[in-house]
């Protein structure tokens, strides 16, 4: 047996003048090859085997044919080959060969196995000579429990009329024969009853495959393998030996393949508060194998701005509205966070967010020493905004601090170009910001308005008090603590060695003074005072006040900002307990940092309890323009 492996496409012709012929199925039945090829584009061709799966050859050692169907037909040579057939003389030899389709062969049934069957003579000058028969198996395939069962007759009466015995028995895959050893690691079996011989190979052995089909849109699976069956045996009563091989390709009936998830992927929620957005990811069944991405950058841990916190099911991100990857659609500041989990190898999108959240903003503050400020936001439709460029009407007035994001502007309403109107009983004061005033319409206007004049009532008695109001005095020792918390929920705080705590420059410190070693709802703990240092010694200097006289400093450019306290399963008191936070900020002169750590101080109303927090230092990740 000949094997060859023809990868297409075919080459060109040779230059020694020969030529190509396409060999066709119809063609190979009769030329004596058989043609198959595998799901990877190989070809094989087979040469002189009996039974194949498009063809029955005979050969015997020495015209014209009589076919037997079983009715006999009688053709000369040319006309065998005109039907199909094909016939090789030598000598010595005469083989024949015929497609299964032909008309001279016929249908038959051995042991309940179909076969197809082809009979000659040949007789020279009318005088028979001899008898050739061709019995090829077509049927005998069984399916049971994963497993293919294939039954060859073990006496094929069309070939053997008397007693016989099997010499060989051999077992193979596509052509190949295997040994025992082969056989028993891939789980096949041969065997033999007094009617057949049988092969067992389970389905999805590793000598075939699988082929996809999808009837009425459900999708199903066939499995396709071509054993091999090699026999030989002698005749008892001539003592000749016939070998007789069956290479029989076996496709399983449809597999219906219910729907398996096999890939859980990661999903992603998200949520906002007045400051920030909250994205938490639960894994899937891939764990942590992602990539992440934030807007246009990838998320790493040591991003600046972000909260960023995972362990062996989820990840969780927090970040304020106004870091540099969320994107701010409206003038009602309207902000979003695009977020993506990505696959490692190709970038396919595994789960996708994108979070939209209103966020609160005063745009122009007006204070009462006549003090205005205004904050300008770049919004993502405005692409080509510069904001440290904004300037007032009046252009020299520019931002008091910018980046790539806001321009703020802090100004008197006596300045800048800012205009005044009366009416009723206020003043109103306006300015606009805008980018080259002069030359482009489009501005931001401010407003600020102040009561003129206005009435108040106030009680007044020229007699004397027969006494004046007294309250009872009591002195004791409360206990005051200050914690630095890791975010605007305050579930989570830093220890004591946690410190020195690392922040970025403006990054929001989230401060809680609680009032400890108390029940009493009548008690209220006020923040008198708090203020920053660079030592642990609460009276160095620099210092910078950040709570005066229980009210934000007025004199910061970013103004602390007092939270509410509701109660909770650890808040028993609200009263009991203040909040606040402000942002990172170092002591600097002559534009260069002093120190990098700043430490906070802080009193109660009775100026006696003082409290402090741990040094917390100023990173380089960020730095200011």
């Amino acid at each position: 047996m000949l094997v060859f492996i023809v990868p297409p496409p075919p080459p060109p012709p040779p230059p020694d003048g020969t030529q190509h012929i396409v060999l066709t199925p119809s063609l190979a039945a009769q030329c004596g090859y058989s043609m198959e090829s595998d799901p990877w584009g190989n070809t094989r061709i087979y040469s002189e085997i009996l039974c194949d799966r498009n063809y029955m050859e005979v050969a015997h050692g020495i015209w014209k044919f009589t076919f037997y169907t079983p009715e006999p037909v009688s053709m000369v040579l040319r006309e065998a080959e005109q039907a199909g057939y094909g016939a090789m003389v030598t000598s010595t030899r005469l083989v024949m060969r015929s497609p299964y389709n032909t008309a001279e062969t016929y249908s038959g049934d051995v042991s309940n196995t179909d076969i197809k069957c082809f009979a000659l003579n040949l007789a020279p000058h009318g005088l028979s000579v001899v008898n050739l028969v061709a019995a090829c198996p077509t049927g005998g395939v069984l399916f049971n429990n994963n497993v293919i069962s294939w039954h060859v007759p073990r006496r094929v009466t069309q070939l053997v009329d008397g007693s016989f015995e099997i010499l060989e028995m051999h077992m193979g895959i596509n052509g190949k024969r295997l040994d025992r050893s082969q056989m028993a690691a891939r789980g096949y079996m041969l065997s033999a009853t007094d009617f057949h011989i049988v092969i067992e190979i389970p389905v999805g052995s590793p000598d075939g495959h699988y082929k996809s089909h999808a009837p009425d849109y459900q999708y199903h699976i066939s499995y396709i393998v071509e054993p091999m069956l090699e026999l030989l045996w002698r005749t008892t009563d001539t003592q000749d030996n016939t070998r007789y091989k069956v290479l029989f390709p076996i496709t399983t009936p449809l597999m219906l393949q219910p729907p398996l998830v096999q890939e859980k992927l990661p999903t992603i929620t998200g949520t906002c508060d007045q400051n920030q957005f909250y994205i938490s990811v639960k894994y899937g069944s891939q764990g942590n194998n992602f990539k992440a991405m934030v807007g246009l950058h990838h998320l790493t841990p040591e991003m600046a701005d972000y909260q960023f916190h995972e362990n062996s099911t989820h990840l969780s991100l927090v970040l304020p509205y106004t870091a540099k990857d969320t994107l701010i659609t409206s003038e009602s500041l309207r902000v979003r966070i695009d977020f993506f989990l990505l696959h490692t190898s190709n970038d396919w999108v595994l789960a996708d967010l994108f979070l939209a959240c209103n966020f609160p903003l005063r745009a122009t503050k007006c204070y009462p020493n006549g003090t205005m400020t205004a904050t300008a936001v770049k919004v993502d439709s405005v692409t080509n905004i510069i904001p440290s460029r904004l300037t007032l009407k009046d252009q020299s007035c520019k931002p008091a601090f910018s980046d790539d994001r806001f321009a703020y502007f802090s100004f008197s309403v006596a300045s800048c170009g800012t205009t005044r109107t009366l009416f009723d009983h206020y003043m109103l004061y306006e300015n606009e910001i805008c980018i080259y005033c002069s030359l482009f319409s489009s501005r931001q206007t401010i407003l600020c308005y102040y009561v003129v004049n206005e009435t108040q009532t106030v009680g007044f008695s020229s007699q004397p008090r027969d006494y004046e109001p007294t309250a009872e005095i009591g002195s004791g020792q409360l206990t005051v603590q200050m914690r630095l918390a890791h975010d605007s929920l305050y579930e989570l705080f830093y220890q004591a060695e946690d410190y020195p705590v690392v922040k970025y420059l403006r990054q929001p410190l989230y401060f809680e003074v609680e009032l400890v070693e108390s029940t009493d709802p009548n008690l209220e703990l006020i923040l008198e005072s708090c203020w920053a240092t660079l030592d642990e010694d609460r009276s160095s200097l620099p210092s910078w006040d950040i709570i005066v006289d229980r009210c934000e400093n007025p004199d910061d450019s970013f103004v602390t900002i007092f939270h509410p306290v509701v109660s909770d399963a650890r808040v028993l008191v609200p009263s009991h307990i203040k909040r606040f936070s402000m942002k990172m900020f170092t002591f600097t002169k002559d534009e260069e940092v002093l120190k990098d750590e700043v430490k906070y101080e802080g009193t109660d109303s009775t100026n006696q309890r003082q409290i402090s927090s741990g040094p917390i230092v100023l990173t380089s990740g960020q730095t200011s323009e």
